[in-house]
């Protein structure tokens, strides 16, 4: 039976929602297919329905060809689980819990791990039911300090996640292709533009990750990537560290000299230059090290003040910094903070465990001091002297000062290295659409799965982990293929396969109408009929470019002689057709 827009619960709005700000959300608002609840939480409406549900067919098929079975797992779930694998902490402030009547603890599911590991533990015993990969499609909760974008970054959303379970590294090698694989058929079919870069792991832990990101002006991810075919998020990027062959012995010996008004890298350079010209080559920014102060948020609440020491031509990036001290929160360091470190200097801080000896002084802090990859033992460099108005130059990695630890923290930039040597990186925009992980064993051991192998030992289970944003994708196809007219969304995942409108008051006009729909409908077609009798054509031609169904029918004006005008909006090419021509030309394996 046909859907008569006359009686479709959908209202279409001429004005962009005040809060919307990506294509997107402005559009799926305007058209009808998702309505605003709070912040980040959205309602979907049928024709919104409609097209989730057909990508999610699209994930089922995929699924389904990769040897994956489907299962549904509540959203709500007990705390013990994710108290096992220490996450019920990690996850911080980024998870919904609640308590019960009776005062248990509960969470509103950010991800599944926890149940899908316990679920295959409480079934299954032996290696002999292995390889096994299961998936939902079920939503998700994560409390967002900032939703925005619609369907993009919200607190409820929907994910396709999937888990392979394996008894040995090689199996879960195959398990994980063969997802991979999947994704690539599923982003294809979707008509999404992907890239497959590197990622970290964050707090899902274990070893291989790789991302699935759509290339957008409006993605919230950077990424990176070489002509040599090398790319990563900027959070899984590497530096490649210099090779220096210096001989130390036969460099001079580290000179603290005054520097007033110099708390600042340019400042700093414009003394040296001004002041203690070296010959033949200007001092940059790239000569000094500068250090600097963040503050670290453990799950205990307990706060760390840490300093880097990078060159002083590089910038922190907090979000290198949050994955390289995960699962702490990073910020920088506050006047509080320096108020109860009075021996750090701002602006002429330096690395302190070395230069006691070189200032005459006992080292200055108990603060951890970490550096960046580029600072090497034998390079030499201008910083801090941890004393005001004092900068020491000449002090060399390895022979005056050292580090606590190698950090990776400071900016990427286009044009620094790809760490597999395949040439310059160049910067680009992208919004996560899938992830794929090698957990290995670590929820496996947590929560001890484990099967007897072929010899009757007990061996721990191997995992992999799988995610789809749902909801995301759907979001991203509609920022993508949309117009400056609507949504245009591809043949796959339309809500309708045809939209036939009805224009004019005529009688004849609605019966040759009618009779199309039917003739559709028993052609296999899905239909939505524009049967509004006192409409003008201007508000169903500026409908049905909003709500996006690319092929549409206009039978208007030469109804009466037997012709319509098959519009398609993909090309907004309109083409008069013969009604007794209309079912073929639309069903057409090219059409």
């Amino acid at each position: 039976m046909s859907t008569r827009l006359s009686q479709l619960f959908v209202r279409t709005l001429r004005e962009d929602p005040v809060d919307a700000e990506a294509v997107s959300h402005k559009l799926l608002v305007r058209a009808g297919y998702i309505r605003r609840q709070a912040p980040g939480i959205f309602s979907w409406l049928p024709l919104g329905l409609k097209v989730r549900r057909k990508v999610e067919a699209v994930i089922r098929d995929e699924m389904e060809r990769a040897g994956a079975q489907e299962v549904l797992f509540p959203a709500l779930l007990p705390r013990e689980p994710y108290e096992a694998t220490g996450r019920w902490e990690e996850y911080g402030d980024g998870i919904f819990r609640l308590k019960d009547r009776k005062g248990a603890d509960y969470l509103l599911a950010p991800t599944h791990e926890e149940v899908f590991t316990l679920l295959v533990k409480d079934l299954y015993s032996s290696y002999k039911d292995l390889p096994l990969s299961i998936y939902q499609i079920q939503d998700k909760y994560r409390d967002e300090a900032r939703p925005r974008a619609g369907l993009l970054r919200g607190r409820e959303f929907s994910m396709k996640d999937a888990y392979s379970f394996d008894y040995t590294d090689a199996g879960l090698e195959a398990s994980y292709q063969a997802q991979r694989d999947a994704y690539e058929r599923i982003f294809t079919r979707l008509g999404l533009d992907y890239v497959i870069v590197q990622a970290d792991a964050g707090a899902m832990g274990g070893s291989r990750s790789e991302e699935f990101l759509h290339p957008t002006p409006i993605g919230e991810d950077t990424f990176v990537r070489s002509a040599g075919g090398y790319a990563a998020n900027v959070e899984a990027y590497t530096t490649l560290v210099p090779q220096l062959d210096v001989d130390v012995a036969t460099l001079p010996e580290p000179r603290v000299l005054p520097s007033p008004g110099s708390a600042t890298i340019q400042t700093l350079v414009d003394l040296a230059n001004a002041e203690h010209p070296k010959p033949g080559h200007a001092w940059t920014a790239a000569d000094t090290l500068k250090n600097v102060v963040l503050a670290l948020t453990h799950l205990d609440g307990s706060r760390e003040i840490v300093v880097v020491g990078l060159p002083g031509d590089r910038e922190v990036d907090l979000k290198r910094a949050e994955v390289a001290f995960a699962p702490a929160e990073v910020e920088p360091a506050t006047e509080a903070d320096f108020a109860k470190n009075p021996l750090l200097v701002k602006g002429y801080i330096g690395p302190w465990s070395a230069l006691g000896p070189v200032l005459g002084e006992e080292s200055a802090t108990n603060i951890r001091y970490l550096l960046d990859p580029r600072v090497v033992d034998g390079s030499d460099w201008i910083t801090g002297a941890n004393e005001d108005e004092k900068h020491v130059f000449g002090l060399v990695a390895g022979r005056d000062f050292s580090g606590d630890g190698v950090v990776e923290v400071a900016a990427v930039r286009a044009g620094d290295p790809a760490p597999d040597g395949s040439g310059p990186v160049e910067l680009a925009r992208g919004m996560e659409i899938g992830h794929v992980f090698q957990l290995g064993r670590k929820y496996a051991e947590a929560l001890d799965l484990k099967v007897l192998d072929e010899n009757g030992k007990l061996v721990t289970v191997t995992m992999g982990s799988y995610g789809i944003g749902v909801t995301r994708i759907l979001a991203a196809i509609a920022e993508t293929t949309a117009d400056d007219k609507g949504l245009l969304w591809p043949k796959e995942i339309a809500p309708f396969d045809v939209h036939v409108i009805a224009t004019g008051r005529e009688d004849v006009v609605f019966e040759v109408a009618s009779q199309l729909v039917d003739d559709l409908e028993a052609a296999g077609q899905d239909v939505l009929y524009d049967d509004r009798p006192k409409v003008s054509p201007g508000v169903k031609f500026g409908d049905a470019e909003l709500l996006g169904v690319p092929t549409i029918v206009i039978v208007g004006r030469g109804a009466a002689d037997g012709l319509v005008e098959l519009w398609d909006r993909r090309s907004n090419v309109r083409t008069e057709v013969r009604v007794s021509e209309l079912v073929a030309e639309v069903t057409a394996p090219d059409a």
